[in-house]
């Protein structure tokens, strides 16, 4: 057996930092569009302009430079505005160099996969941990060909970073994309123009504490009443005091609903976003705060009632619940999750089943949850993978980051902990080990559900191969559990028991003891040892 990478140890994943609900903005009356529209369209080109002053600035911006951007745009808007616009360009900046060092990493592990595999006899053969040489020639060449082309990017990617450069759309580069597509995406040009107008659109204001309702920019009174400050441009379609526009409708947040009203009545800081689905042709407003960290429990603590092992799949979620001794009890749940179509119907799908596993742990009275602590980040590269086109498809596809998001945000609610477990050989060992035993004549254990087992024992700290169930009293000693199961210290300790030949107990079976070839030895019924007495003569051969 090959030596196996260590294992990190189980650990409370943290809660969530922050909250974001959302509600529709009803009966709206054809004015308030008008001026939600002008507003949208009027702030988003200040964004997009100072954005790209944001950029220009690179690696060179200060805090002087942020104060001047602000000065600039306040008398195009007005102070907060100018705050909420110069900030989103700064995270946007931000999270763009953050993708720009992930594309360099990824560019980088494939030209290392790649420099390593010409540098191989073509068809070697290559191991477990490293690929071998490739198959023919012409493979050979077409790989190295890639490989100019990648080194050519990474350079140009390098260069970018050095030099402080981003590359940002704001309206998303995937729909300015699409305006080349239209028959493929199935939109006119007219449809395709609202997508990309209301996209870069920009009406969002940033909390502030001790303020009134705690947002002066974007206002939503403990009544519902929604009110916008106009930039000073618009300031002459107010239609309240203090240039103002109130809007017709009332809004209500159903989930949540308490806690924004309390931060509401106390006037904390609560941020707002009015924003168009161009899609359902419907407003929407979503409020966001930060809350406090909440205080892990001991994982002790989490597992003192068992835990729901989960192994997340490309389409379903296999759960299994183990008691506090690492057994699994009852019968395997699956969640199922459908993650075609649209981003809104990917995230709806994952909910639902992140919902209804919660429901079950609530019910089965268990206060942890297992999941993997998966990343693809390294493991989904063309160069890595090489054909398997569809294997890279099916882990590109798996949320693990959204996934882990939404469970530790869900499961905080609910008072249930998550425990994130390292992934390796999770599978493998849970179908060696635990396939085969949890299979009856009434259930069929799937690969997934065995590893939803593994992840629950690894969470518990348990060894995932089982115990040996101990020989009868009369066989062994009757003084304790005999068992062969290996200490956590022992090297190699979740591998296959080797073969003992012979025999596995003092009892042999009929047939295979010392005289199983002499049948004369074992006196049995009907056997020649019985009728030794009795034996013919030769017949004569003549009288």
């Amino acid at each position: 057996m090959g030596e196996l990478r260590s294992i990190a140890s189980p650990f409370v994943a943290s809660g969530p930092t922050g909250v974001a609900v959302r509600t529709r903005l009803k009966d709206l009356a054809p004015g308030d569009e008008t001026v939600l529209r002008v507003v949208g369209t009027h702030l988003g080109s200040l964004a997009s302009k100072d954005l790209k002053a944001r950029c220009r600035d690179g690696l060179e911006h200060s805090g002087e430079m942020w104060a001047v951007r602000k000065r600039e745009l306040t008398p195009l808007s007005s102070s907060r505005w100018a705050g909420s616009i110069t900030k989103a360009s700064h995270d946007q900046w931000a999270l763009a160099r953050r993708c720009q060092l992930a594309h360099l990493q990824n560019l980088e592990a494939g030209v290392r996969t790649l420099t390593h595999r010409l540098s191989l006899p073509v068809g070697q053969k290559g191991t477990k941990k490293a690929p071998g040489g490739y198959r023919s020639q012409r493979e050979w060449h077409a790989k190295s060909r890639r490989l100019r082309v990648l080194q050519d990017r990474l350079d140009a990617a390098r260069a970018d970073r050095e030099a402080g450069i981003v590359h940002v759309v704001r309206g998303g580069k995937q729909l300015a994309r699409t305006r080349h597509h239209l028959d493929a995406a199935q939109l006119t040009e007219s449809e395709w123009r609202g997508r990309w107008e209301a996209e870069r659109w920009f009406c969002q204001a940033d909390g502030e504490s001790g303020k009134r309702y705690g947002n002066e920019t974007i206002r939503i009174s403990p009544d519902g009443e929604v009110s916008v400050k106009l930039p000073a441009p618009l300031a002459h379609l107010a239609n309240a005091p203090h240039g103002r526009y109130v809007l017709a409708c009332r809004v209500a947040f159903a989930h949540r609903g308490g806690e924004w009203a309390d931060r509401v009545a106390a006037n904390r800081a609560i941020a707002y976003r009015i924003h168009l689905d161009t899609g359902r042709d419907r407003w929407y407003v979503t409020a966001s705060w930060q809350i406090p960290v909440a205080q892990t429990a001991p994982l002790e603590a989490a597992l003192a009632q068992g835990v729901i092992g989960v192994d997340m799949n490309a389409d379903h979620l296999a759960a299994w619940r183990l008691d506090i001794d690492g057994n699994p009890t009852g019968s395997p749940r699956r969640f199922v999750y459908d993650l075609t179509g649209t981003a809104e119907h990917r995230d709806a799908q994952v909910r639902h089943a992140l919902t209804r596993l919660l429901h079950w742990a609530r019910a089965c009275g268990v206060k942890a949850v297992a999941v993997e602590d998966l990343d693809f980040a390294a493991e989904k590269t063309r160069e890595k993978h090489g054909r398997r086109k569809r294997f890279r498809q099916l882990i590109s596809g798996m949320p693990t980051g959204k996934l882990r998001a939404r469970l530790s945000s869900m499961a905080d609610q609910t008072g249930i902990a998550v425990i994130a477990v390292d992934p390796a050989y999770t599978s493998r060992w849970g179908a060696q080990h635990w396939q085969e035993p949890l299979t009856s004549t009434t259930r069929k254990t799937t690969r997934h559900d065995a590893a939803a087992v593994a992840i629950g024992r690894r969470a518990q700290q348990h060894p995932i191969r089982r115990r040996t169930t101990p020989p009868p009293q009369h066989r062994s000693d009757a003084v304790g559990h005999r068992t062969v199961q290996a200490g956590p210290g022992v090297p190699g300790r979740e591998g296959t028991r080797p073969r003992i030949p012979g025999p596995r107990t003092r009892s042999v079976p009929p047939g295979r003891g010392a005289n199983a070839g002499n049948q004369n030895a074992q006196h049995r019924p009907g056997r020649s040892a019985e009728h030794g007495s009795w034996q013919q003569d030769s017949l004569p051969l003549s009288l």
